[in-house]
């Protein structure tokens, strides 16, 4: 089991995720679901810097925590119930990127979530981003509440902790997170001078 193509995807999107500050140091998370094995994905290891990693670290597991390719020193992600359940629930989801990006995280922390104020989150993510219930991280109970909470959108915040987005490739996902960072960064600009005017919904 080798998914080089995968692995090689992962730690690019990493990198960039990094890059363009939707995480600091090594928090955060990235994981694609195995195209022919859908009860099986690769994930980022655990406490690994982005600047430095490389595809021979990513894990593969499957959504019951079996692990399927690990390096010797390695271990996956310790939000992988995150990931493992959002794809139990989701058969659609195939990728997905979990970011502490900071305005996302500021309204996690209010726990609010942030309405529909911008044009390009209707087709991009569904409508509003909404909040997924606090639970520890690393916890079954997190993945569990964010399966939930998501619903039909293509992100939601994780109260007190950061964001999530999935898509139905890693392109998609990523684009998702970056348009929750977005959204929120607007969203708390304009309520710094006024009040921001909601988008119906058709």
């Amino acid at each position: 089991m080798d998914h080089i193509k995968i692995r090689e995807s992962i730690v690019k999107y990493s990198k960039l995720m990094y890059d363009e500050h939707l995480v600091s140091a090594t928090s955060g998370n990235i994981s694609v679901r195995l195209p022919e094995r859908p009860n099986a994905f690769a994930i980022t290891p655990s406490s690994e810097s982005y600047a430095t990693m490389s595809p021979d670290r990513i894990v593969i597991m499957t959504i019951d925590g079996e692990i399927l390719r690990c390096p010797d020193d390695a271990k996956p992600s310790s939000e992988w119930r995150l990931h493992a359940e959002l794809y139990r629930a989701k058969p659609s989801v195939n990728a997905i990127v979990h970011t502490h990006s900071p305005y996302a995280t500021s309204f996690a922390v209010l726990r609010e979530n942030i309405p529909l104020i911008l044009i390009e989150m209707q087709p991009w993510l569904g409508g509003e981003i909404p909040l997924a219930e606090y639970a520890p991280t690393g916890s079954l109970q997190l993945g569990l509440n964010a399966a939930r909470d998501i619903g039909d959108k293509g992100g939601c915040l994780l109260a007190n902790h950061g964001a999530v987005a999935v898509g139905s490739d890693l392109d998609l996902a990523y684009v998702r997170a970056s348009y929750v960072e977005d959204a929120a960064k607007i969203y708390h600009m304009a309520r710094s001078i006024g009040k921001p005017y909601v988008i119906p919904m058709n």
